[in-house]
């Protein structure tokens, strides 16, 4: 993908930047990873990327059940937002995938089991930092 292609207007002004984009926008392959929890959905994960994909452990979660873990990540400030979603791996729409809390250098990310049964599947979370002054 070349970088010398226009693809939206910044304006500037005293209260805020806005930007009008007419084709997508994102991170470049350089700033995405991926990783995969070791032991349980309860495992603490590092990665130091503005996107990415965290795949969780296989572990059971009860139904009704939330379980939460750290995500370790350099480029995150305590300023920045966080979004995540539930990418692959799972029974659709049986998992809630949330923001906790944002710090600088890590976030607490929460998942829900929204089912009436437990399940065991190595679901994959993606994410991405907006990143603030």
């Amino acid at each position: 993908m070349s970088n010398t292609k226009a693809t939206g207007v910044a304006y500037l002004d005293p209260e805020f930047s806005t930007c009008y984009a007419t084709e997508e926008i994102g991170y470049a392959a350089g700033a995405q990873g991926s990783v995969t929890q070791a032991t349980s959905k309860s495992t603490g994960v590092t990665l130091n990327k503005s996107s990415g994909q965290i795949t969780m452990n296989g572990a059971a979660l009860a139904a009704g059940t939330t379980v939460l873990f750290t995500l370790t990540n350099s480029v995150l400030s305590a300023k920045d937002v966080l979004i995540v979603n539930v990418g692959s791996g799972g029974t659709s729409g049986a998992y809630w995938p949330y923001v906790a809390n944002v710090g600088a250098g890590s976030a607490v990310i929460g998942i829900y089991n929204n089912t009436a049964g437990s399940l065991s599947e190595a679901i994959v979370i993606n994410y991405a930092v907006i990143h603030s002054a």
